[in-house]
């Protein structure tokens, strides 16, 4: 999911029941003129331009009315916890991908694999592989890949070029060293911008050092492989090629003699710094990124699920068919710069032309999702709260690790 998508649930749940009945399904799906209605909750911005991509559905299925109702992210949680309880809620509605576990084990998500004989758009092979290990749960598909992002390396061309790479750096070794030799350059310049607030990065090192994270239900986070890598991304905090409290804007940082010449982010990036950064054209690229044993990126996104207790099941699998087409993906990446989950979208012009934005396609081919557990957001916290003792040297990484698994231990269990 996207950073600005993960955030606390504040909404009261009490609060939130009393709002249903004018936004949830309408119980008898009769809409204008003898027309089902259906009713599709979306969260965030996307949900602001998703009326659009409805109304060329609308034309070409004229018996269906699609109402869309776009709910912010902090509160849309508690709002669908509220709708499982009742019964009642929207016969569509977009899905984090960390919350399917949650949903899903609670019945709440119709099984897509009954349908994708008649529905052939939402069938397994149209869409990445790791993007299909977000709608699955204990052998059901609960949903479909809406739209996905992943992390890849943006940087400085020029300023690269100038500490002897002329390409982006294909290795870890790679990576550390460009760093520090672009942190050379002076007083208050550094060579890479590393969230330490982004829960994703840490664990995603680690798997790039060949950790599972969780294996067998027991959590992996005091293993060799996970203590190497956390060293190993502490390291450019120690060695002062990264900051750690700067403060500033990334695009701001990416400019002119660039404070901050690498990093590493979503696929949002590429339009900011288009529009704030124009001057930049041709000073900049993305690239795939570097490897240690593998170069794993984390994989994000929404997916679309049908609410099991929607009685307009059939028209909801017709919205959800329309939304899978490939031309339909790629008009959304056109209004909303969200990527593509079918790979046959990949081919439009405004991805496959596009260096920049080619580059997550070829990191979709080597990226997972965080572990699809329903307790992981809490063990992500916990993380953070560690590798913060751990960056600022208030605590050794190998024992505040071994603090952290039990406390992951104790979460899982």
């Amino acid at each position: 999911m996207k950073k600005k998508m993960v955030t606390a649930v504040l909404a009261s749940t009490l609060l939130l029941s009393g709002m249903l009945a004018g936004c949830g399904s309408d119980g008898n799906g009769s809409g204008k003129d003898g027309q089902v209605t259906l009713n599709v909750w979306g969260m965030g911005e996307e949900a602001k331009s998703l009326p659009k991509i409805a109304e060329a559905f609308e034309k070409d299925n004229p018996d269906i009315d699609v109402k869309v109702q776009a709910l912010p992210w902090d509160t849309a949680h508690d709002k669908l916890l509220t709708a499982v309880a009742s019964k009642k809620g929207p016969d569509v509605l977009q899905m984090g991908t960390t919350w399917i576990p949650e949903f899903a084990s609670a019945k709440a998500l119709l099984d897509l694999k009954p349908h994708q004989e008649k529905y052939p758009e939402l069938k397994n092979d149209n869409f990445y592989e790791g993007t299909l290990n977000t709608a699955a749960y204990e052998g059901a598909v609960v949903g479909v890949p809406w739209y996905i992002d992943t992390r890849v390396l943006y940087y400085r061309t020029d300023l690269l070029e100038s500490v002897g790479y002329k390409q982006a750096p294909k290795t870890w070794e790679e990576l550390s060293d460009a760093a520090q030799k672009l942190a050379k350059r002076g007083k208050g310049k550094y060579g890479i911008s590393l969230d330490a607030k982004e829960q994703s990065l840490g664990f995603m090192f680690a798997r790039q050092n060949g950790s599972k994270l969780i294996d067998g239900g027991k959590p992996q986070f005091n293993q060799p492989e996970f203590v190497e890598a956390i060293e190993y991304l502490n390291s450019f905090y120690t060695n002062g090629s990264a900051p750690k409290d700067l403060g500033l804007d990334i695009v701001q940082g990416f400019k002119g003699d660039a404070i901050l010449p690498m990093f590493i982010s979503g696929p949002w990036m590429v339009k900011l710094i288009n529009d704030q950064a124009p001057e930049l054209k041709g000073k900049w690229a993305t690239a795939v990124l570097p490897m240690k044993k593998n170069n794993i990126s984390a994989l994000g996104g929404s997916n679309l699920s049908i609410f099991q207790h929607s009685k307009n099941q059939e028209e909801a699998l017709k919205f959800l068919a329309y939304m899978s087409k490939p031309e339909t993906q790629a008009e959304w990446f056109k209004l909303t710069q969200s990527m593509p989950s079918t790979k046959k979208a990949w081919e439009d012009p405004a991805l496959k032309d596009d260096a920049n934005f080619r580059v997550f396609g070829q990191q979709l081919e080597a990226s997972e999702p965080m572990p699809l557990i329903k307790p992981w957001e809490k063990i992500a916290q916990s993380y953070l709260q560690t590798f913060e003792k751990i960056y600022r040297g208030t605590g050794d990484v190998k024992p505040e690790l071994d603090a952290f698994n039990k406390q992951a231990e104790q979460i899982l269990n």
